[in-house]
């Protein structure tokens, strides 16, 4: 029997109202058991409920709960899943985990493959954990979108990327995804001489049968740390290779439009950096389903801080400091701060390139650098009067880095306030103007 001991009971809420209290254990919802949070949000849909607690004493009760159809029942419980999390089975290929240093926090080396955190987070997964029971379940409960890590449709290429001679029937587990009517978006890592090329165009292919299910298909290059000792070869992408690339993916973009009304598949923001080539403009991005993968990430930001200018009345105010940031964004926040100084001539802010020379000099994007990384190289440099971090350098929620640095630890060596900056346009500018 599945139990779950609340933590807390929110303010005002439902099940504040109906007398459940910390402490309790929820044992059944309606009668039926609470296998995990999938189970108790199914449930929780309810506008009347009955809820069986066992409270501390060891007595039992049946709590009748009402509230309106979208609140929440307001449970906070030890584990975010109501259960324990699921880790992966594959020895992918290309796995990031696999390229990690030793000695660095233990949750950083946890590889999770759980499809509830799909659901609830956004979290790609590649299907290869699951039973038939469990697929079952994802389609009874709807639960939508779904997002997938495909890599490739060719069964035995996707077994050998994988490592896991089950991975081949990805297809099979679309299909019935389909037919249940749950929304999905896939995602391919590329690798180079395994699954682009021809390998990429069968893959993009093969998922335009799952249209409009399957809502979007992003194409992201392998992430190549210089910590893979023991592991397969793999060589980096060339600029000459991202422009092939790319011209597969406007290929098969052309091709869905005439056919879908929809360009279907989408290169992130590093090919088009690799291949020395312009950003699309917003609509090539169709309302940027994939922006949380690095599909046009830089264009929202740079069409965003635009938008924000032409409202703007610019002022003499003076204002220095300097912006951290990864290899692959640094180009294009400089244009944005030259954008920002049009309307305020003051600001003085300079932009510095960070190498990441912890994971190694190939990774550029600036979700990856490290405290340690920062700290050595700005010491010493004129900083002005702050320091501007953008905000996917922390762990949700937290002032900590990837090497457990954190903010203060930033700021004390540095001697400097530090700012960080949330990803859109007008945070951009209030943070420089210091709104």
């Amino acid at each position: 029997m599945h139990t779950h001991k609340i933590l807390e009971v929110l303010p005002f809420s439902p099940c504040e109202a109906a007398g459940v209290a910390a402490g309790d254990v929820l044992l059944a919802m309606n009668g039926e058991p609470v296998r995990d949070v999938l189970d108790y949000h199914f449930q929780e849909e309810s506008e009347r409920l009955t809820l069986t607690v066992e409270h501390p004493d060891g007595s039992r009760e049946d709590v009748s709960v009402e509230k309106d159809e979208d609140e929440e029942l307001g449970l906070v419980f030890a584990e975010s899943l109501m259960d324990d999390y699921q880790s992966c089975r594959n020895k992918c290929m290309f796995c990031f985990i696999d390229q990690m240093p030793p000695g660095m926090r233990r949750t950083l080396y946890f590889k999770d493959d759980d499809t509830r955190l799909s659901f609830l987070q956004g979290n790609y997964v590649t299907l290869t954990n699951l039973s038939d029971a469990e697929i079952e379940r994802i389609c009874y409960y709807k639960l939508s979108p779904m997002n997938i890590s495909v890599h490739t449709t060719n069964p035995a290429l996707r077994c050998e990327m994988l490592k896991n001679r089950f991975a081949g029937n990805v297809l099979g587990c679309l299909k019935r995804f389909q037919e249940a009517g749950i929304t999905m978006n896939g995602q391919v890592v590329l690798v180079k001489g395994k699954n682009d090329g021809e390998e990429l165009e069968r893959t993009i292919h093969d998922l335009t049968a799952f249209l409009p299910q399957m809502q979007s298909l992003s194409v992201v290059p392998v992430g190549l740390t210089k910590y893979r000792e023991g592991l397969p070869q793999i060589e980096p992408f060339s600029p000459e290779d991202a422009r092939e690339v790319l011209a597969r993916i406007r290929k098969w973009q052309g091709i869905c439009k005439r056919y879908f009304d929809t360009r279907f598949v989408y290169a992130s923001d590093e090919w088009y950096i690799l291949a020395g080539e312009e950003l699309p403009d917003e609509d090539s991005y169709e309302g940027y389903p994939q922006i949380e993968n690095g599909v046009g990430m830089l264009r929202s930001l740079m069409d965003e801080v635009t938008e924000a200018l032409r409202y703007v009345h610019g002022d003499d105010r003076v204002r220095t400091g300097t912006i951290a940031t990864g290899v692959l964004a640094a180009p294009f926040i400089r244009r944005l701060v030259e954008q920002v100084r049009e309307h305020f001539p003051g600001i003085s802010v300079e932009v510095v390139t960070i190498v990441n020379h912890f994971f190694g000099e190939s990774i550029t994007v600036s979700g990856l650098l490290t405290g340690g990384d920062i700290i050595a190289q700005l010491q010493g440099r004129e900083l002005g009067g702050k320091l501007f971090l953008p905000e996917n350098l922390l762990r949700s929620g937290e002032d900590v880095l990837l090497d457990d640095l954190t903010v203060g630890d930033i700021e004390k060596a540095l001697q400097t306030k530090v700012t960080i900056v949330q990803s859109n346009g007008q945070a951009f500018i209030d943070a420089l103007l210091e709104e």
